[in-house]
Parts: structure tokens; C-alpha cells; sequence
């Protein structure tokens, strides 16, 4: 039996898909650790894996969520708030006698020097394209395209200036580690000219592998969260999807907004309800959203896997985890895509796909827009029928298994 640590820095998005792969490996016969942010105990228990704590909590009500938007920005993507993430990973899993070490992105500056420390290899994976190809710039960026050479000089500009802005977060992790000294630029290099196996938990049927991809980089298909076993749904959501027609969702997800924008978009979304004449659904999410209103239910975390195929359409953030779930469902999206992060991406990626309408930046949502998106998405059978075929393929693939195919063949390879 082998252990497998998993450092599962991210939102709920993010984490939710590994706590599925860990069950997976689980059931496969290994031993699972995942260190996580606070919340997110209950779900990784619940897949059967050993939680270790990442003691930090972005959820309405807590320090972090009262924080501005510029303060939480820092906490969590500053280098000082990078740093301490870093020594986070490092205290939670430094002394677990782990096999090999799963890095998504926000957890590689401090992850590769604790893998290299502890003598086992490393796996990243990644819930959206980042790595350079002529196909689309790194999704992170937007959901704008330079053309193929400017694509792949966007990836390397990207990673050069990642290098430089972390350079002192890898370099204290190190130090902290009782590493040489090396240079984030050459540690990079070192790990591309190694093949450094990268694992995407997305479907190929969303995005397919770009053909110049380099050896190493893999798309599996999704990786599904973990169906709560002893979750049943709150009395008040059960009687109000009896009550009348299926209601629409609205969620942002881990988008974080100050508390007078999070009323501002309370409003907004109450109103835009009322005037498409339809019931709702609007979870809280990050930014603590409490919609009231005749027909409205705001909500807390809920699973999608059972709440979405309950929808007459989703409209969300664009999130990757939220985005997975959507299409998952066979529900159309309506997309409503922060500025920055793979949310754009997504967004355009429905779009193309032609399973969503045209995307609304949350910054330009009002009552008008987000009630025309839902009359325009519940009128189209064309986007109903587009988005269940899509469905159907999704449904067809396993990616989890693929993962821990992948994953079962690095250890063979590491321990020969």
C-alpha cells in the first residue's frame, strides 16, 4: 500500500475533485492524506481520506471573508500570502510518510521543494490548461488568443514572470527545507526538460489535448466529487423545489466581492428573477449573497450533482468545478464570468461548445441583462438538446480512473 499526499490549496472548485481522486485511490488500495483549508474538513473526511488542516477560512462570517477584496487578493496570491501558504503545506504534510506528493498550481511553490526534501516524486494536476501551447494562451489569462505564436510567447512570458514574482517564496521554502540553493527559472526548466507528468481533470470532449503539448501532460476527463453519504437535503430546499416549476440557478461561487457589492448584486439578481418570471435558486457562495424575494431561495453549500439536474438552467461564475457540474447535469449554463482567472475561459470554452449563451461579465450584470440571458437560455431547445449530447459523451468517459492508472504507474516507476 502506498500513500498518496495530496496539498489541495484552492476553493471548493478545486478541492472537491481531489477529494473524489482520493477516494478513488482509497478504494484502489492506498493510503490518502490531504491538507485543505479549513472548510473543507467534512468533505475530505467524508471520502474516506486523512485530513490535515490548512487553518485559513474564506466562507461568509469568518476574518478572512470580512477582509476587502484587495486584502483577501493578497492573502491568497500575494507573495507574502504565497509564503504562508507555503509554510502551511510544509507544516501539514512534511511529516507524512507519503509515496508521492499531487500539486495543483496554487500549491507548486512550496510542493516541489517539499517533494524534493522527502525523495518522492511529484504530480501536478490541474483543473484547467495552463501549460504553453499554439491553441490558446494559458487559461488564466482571459479568454483571448495572440494566434499560435503568440499563445505560446504569452505561456513563457507568464511562467518568467511567475518566476520572478515567487522567486523568494521557492527560495524560502528551500531554506526552510534545508535545500541548495536554485532559482525558480532553472527549477522550472529542470522540471519541463524532465517531463514533469501533469494530470488535467477535464474532458477531452471540453477541451481536447493541443497537439504540441509536450510528452508528459495528460487530459484524463473529470474527476467527480464524492457523493455525500449522510448529506440529505435541508426541509425548506426539498419543499421549495416541489412547489412550483424548476427553478433557476445562480451562483459566483468563490468570487469574492466587498459587502456593499455583495447587496448591490442581491438586488440585481432578485430583480432579474422577478422580471424573467421565473422561480430561483441563488447560493451564497465566497461573496455571502442573501437574495429575498417572492419565489427566491438563497442557499449554503449544497452538492450539484444533486441539485443541478433539478434546474431549468445554471448561471454561474464559470468556475472549473462549477462548470464540470453544469455540464455534468445536461442543464444549459448562463455564463457570468469574473474578470480574471480561467473564468473567462470557461465561459467562451460553453460558449464554443454551444451548450451556454453568450457570456455576462459580472460586470456588466444588471436586472435587464441576467432576465434577457434567462429568457433567451429557456426558450432555446436547440442549447437544451446541444448541452445533453455533450452530456452524454462526458457521461461515457472515467477520468478518475485514468488519473489512478496514471498515478499507480509513476509509483511502480519511482519504487523500481
Amino acid at each position: 500500500m502506498s500513500t498518496v499526499a495530496i496539498a489541495a490549496v484552492g476553493s471548493r472548485g478545486d478541492v472537491a475533485p481531489l477529494a473524489g481522486l482520493g477516494a478513488a485511490l482509497q478504494q484502489a488500495g492506498h493510503r490518502v492524506t490531504i491538507a485543505a483549508y479549513t472548510p473543507f474538513a467534512d468533505l475530505i473526511i467524508g471520502a474516506g481520506c486523512e485530513f490535515r488542516e490548512l487553518p485559513a477560512d474564506f466562507t461568509p462570517g469568518t476574518d478572512h471573508a470580512e477582509a476587502s477584496s484587495k486584502e483577501l487578493f493578497a492573502a491568497m496570491f500575494a507573495p507574502s500570502g504565497q509564503r504562508d501558504t507555503g509554510q502551511m503545506i510544509i507544516d501539514a504534510l512534511g511529516e507524512v510518510p507519503a509515496d508521492i506528493l499531487l500539486l495543483p498550481p496554487l500549491a507548486e511553490l512550496a510542493g516541489h521543494p517539499l517533494a524534493e526534501a522527502q525523495g518522492i516524486p511529484s504530480v501536478g494536476v490541474r483543473m484547467q490548461p495552463i501549460s504553453p501551447t499554439a491553441d490558446y494562451p494559458p487559461s488564466l489569462l482571459g479568454a483571448w488568443s495572440l494566434g499560435g505564436f503568440g499563445n505560446r510567447m504569452a505561456a513563457g512570458a507568464t511562467a518568467w514572470a511567475i518566476d520572478r514574482l515567487y522567486g523568494g517564496v521557492v527560495a524560502h521554502c528551500r531554506r526552510e527545507l534545508g535545500l541548495p540553493r536554485a532559482s525558480a527559472r532553472a527549477l522550472r526548466r529542470r522540471r519541463t526538460a524532465a517531463d514533469w507528468p501533469i494530470l488535467h481533470a477535464y474532458s477531452p470532449n471540453v477541451v481536447s489535448r493541443p497537439v504540441d503539448w509536450r510528452t508528459g501532460l495528460q487530459v484524463t476527463g473529470y474527476w467527480w466529487p464524492p457523493t455525500p453519504v449522510q448529506w440529505q437535503p435541508p426541509q425548506v430546499l426539498g419543499e421549495f423545489l416541489a412547489a412550483g416549476p424548476a427553478p433557476v440557478f445562480i451562483g459566483l461561487g468563490s468570487t469574492v466581492v466587498t459587502a456593499a457589492r455583495a447587496e448591490q448584486l442581491a438586488e440585481i439578481i432578485a430583480a432579474g428573477l422577478r422580471q424573467a418570471g421565473v422561480r430561483g435558486i441563488v447560493q451564497s457562495g465566497w461573496a455571502g449573497i442573501d437574495v429575498t424575494g417572492e419565489n427566491i431561495l438563497t442557499i449554503r453549500d449544497t452538492p450539484h450533482e444533486w441539485l443541478f439536474p433539478q434546474m431549468a438552467a445554471i448561471a454561474h461564475h464559470c468556475g472549473a468545478g462549477t462548470t464540470a457540474a453544469a455540464l455534468r447535469a445536461g442543464i444549459p449554463s448562463i455564463p457570468l464570468p469574473g474578470p480574471a482567472g480561467d473564468q473567462p475561459f470557461w465561459a467562451q470554452r460553453l460558449h464554443s461548445l454551444g451548450v451556454a449563451i453568450t457570456p455576462l461579465p459580472q460586470r456588466r450584470l444588471t436586472a435587464h441583462r441576467l432576465a434577457a440571458a434567462i429568457r433567451t437560455t429557456l426558450d432555446d431547445a436547440d442549447l437544451r438538446e446541444t448541452t445533453q449530447r455533450l452530456a452524454s459523451r462526458v457521461a461515457g468517459e472515467d477520468g478518475t480512473a485514468a488519473a489512478v492508472t496514471a498515478i499507480e504507474q509513476l509509483l511502480y516507476s519511482s519504487h523500481r
